[in-house]
C-alpha cells in the first residue's frame, strides 16, 4: 500500500468541494466578524478594522496551512504521530509556565510565542486525532481487546481532558473527548463497550459539571434563562433576542442591535446570532447547509479512504469540525447549555482558524488517493 500510495500516476485531484467551501466559510467569517466588531472595535480600540485585520492575517496563514497540508502525503502523519503527542503535552504545560503562559479572563489558555498566541488545546484537537487514528490503524484487528486498542488513546485523552479542564475549558475538553469518540466508533468498538465508556464518564461528567458553581449556573440558566437574566442567563437571552428580530430575510447586514453592548463580544463565540439577526433564517440555514457539505465530503472520504489509517484520519478531522459547528449552534440557539466553542472558520481566532484549515488541508489530501 505505501508503494502505491506514493506513485504520483494514482493521485487524483484533491476534492476541491472541501476547499471551495472552507474558503466561502472563511470568507463569509471575515465579513461577519467586521460586521459584528467595527463599533465596538472603533470605541473601544479606536481602530474599527482591529479584529478584521487580525481575522484576515490568520486566514491567509490558515489557507498556507491547508495548502502545505493538502500536498503533504497523509500516511506520512503517522510517523510523526508519537512527536505530536508529547508536543501536545508540553504545550498544554506551558500555560502554566511564568512569562509564557497567558492569563485572561481568569483563565490560562494561551501561550506567547513572538508577538503571537496560541491556544495549545486547538492543537490538542489535531495532534490526538492523528495519533488515535495512527495508534488503532495498527490494533484494528483486535477491537474486541480494549485494554490492547482503545483504551490507550483514551488515556492519553484523559490526561489532556484534565490539563485543558484546569485551564479551565470545560466546552472544549468535552468536544475532544468527543471527537475521539468518532474515530475509536469508527474503528468499531463493539457497542457494549462503548455503553460502558459512557456509563463510566457520566459519573466524572456530573461530577466536573456541579464541582463550580458557575458551571451549575450555566445548567440552570439552560433550563430557565430567566431565572438570573442579568447573570448567568444573559448570554442565552442576548442571543435568542437576535435571533428572534431576523425572522426570514434579517435586518440587514451591519444593522445588529445586539452587537452594540448587548451581547459581549459578538465577532467570537455568539456571531451566529450575529448572522441570524442580520441575515435572518435563510442566512443562518445557508451557513448550516456549508456546514453540512464539508460532513457530507469529509464522511465520504473516510469510507472511500484507500486504508485504515486514512481512514479513521478522515473521521476524526470530519468530527473536528462536525462537533464545534454543532456546539457552538446549539448554545447560540439555546439548545445546549452555554459553553465556550466557537464556530469554525467564522468566528473571530488565531489557532483555532488555523488548526482546523489544516485539518481540512489533510482531509484534502487523504480525497486525492480515495477510491
Amino acid at each position: 500500500m505505501k508503494n502505491a500510495l506514493t506513485e504520483r500516476d494514482l493521485r487524483k485531484p484533491p476534492d476541491f468541494t472541501i476547499f471551495f467551501t472552507v474558503l466561502i466559510l472563511a470568507g463569509f467569517g471575515l465579513v461577519m466578524v467586521l460586521s459584528a466588531s467595527y463599533i465596538t472595535s472603533l470605541e473601544l480600540r479606536g481602530d474599527a478594522f482591529f479584529f478584521l485585520r487580525r481575522q484576515a492575517f490568520w486566514v491567509v496563514l490558515g489557507l498556507l496551512g491547508m495548502y502545505a497540508t493538502s500536498i503533504f502525503g497523509y500516511w506520512k502523519w503517522r510517523r510523526v504521530a508519537l512527536v505530536l503527542l508529547v508536543l501536545n503535552f508540553l504545550l498544554l504545560l506551558a500555560v502554566y509556565v511564568p512569562g509564557l503562559g497567558m492569563e485572561i479572563n481568569e483563565a490560562r489558555r494561551w501561550i506567547a510565542v513572538g508577538g503571537f498566541t496560541i491556544q495549545p488545546a486547538e492543537f490538542s484537537k489535531l495532534a490526538l486525532i492523528i495519533f488515535t487514528a495512527a495508534f488503532l490503524n495498527k490494533k484494528n484487528y483486535d477491537m474486541e481487546n480494549f485494554w490492547n486498542s482503545s483504551f490507550v488513546p483514551l488515556a492519553f485523552v484523559a490526561i489532556s481532558f484534565l490539563l485543558i479542564l484546569k485551564q479551565p475549558d470545560l466546552g472544549t475538553a468535552l468536544a475532544l473527548v468527543a471527537m475521539i469518540g468518532v474515530i475509536i466508533f469508527a474503528a468499531g468498538i463493539p457497542l457494549k463497550q462503548m455503553a460502558y465508556l459512557l456509563l463510566a464518564g457520566l459519573p466524572v461528567f456530573l461530577y466536573y459539571t456541579f464541582s463550580k458553581e458557575y458551571r451549575m449556573s450555566r445548567i440552570f440558566s439552560f433550563i430557565d434563562p430567566w431565572s438570573d437574566p442579568l447573570g448567568s442567563g444573559y448570554h442565552i437571552i442576548q442571543s435568542l433576542y437576535a435571533l428572534g428580530p431576523g425572522g426570514l430575510f434579517g435586518v440587514g447586514l451591519g444593522r445588529s442591535r445586539q452587537k452594540l453592548y448587548y451581547l459581549p463580544e459578538p465577532q467570537n463565540d455568539f456571531i451566529f446570532a450575529i448572522i441570524g439577526e442580520e441575515l435572518g433564517f435563510l442566512g443562518a440555514v445557508t451557513i448550516m447547509l456549508l456546514f453540512f457539505i464539508l460532513f457530507w465530503r469529509g464522511f465520504k472520504i473516510s469510507l472511500m479512504a484507500p486504508d485504515a489509517f486514512g481512514s479513521l484520519l478522515a473521521a476524526g478531522l470530519t468530527a473536528m469540525v462536525a462537533v464545534q459547528a454543532l456546539i457552538n449552534i446549539g448554545v447560540v440557539t439555546g439548545s445546549i447549555p452555554v459553553t465556550g466553542i466557537n464556530l469554525p472558520f467564522i468566528s473571530a481566532g488565531g489557532s483555532s482558524l488555523f488548526f482546523t484549515m489544516c485539518a481540512m488541508g489533510i482531509l484534502m489530501n487523504i480525497s486525492r488517493y480515495s477510491h
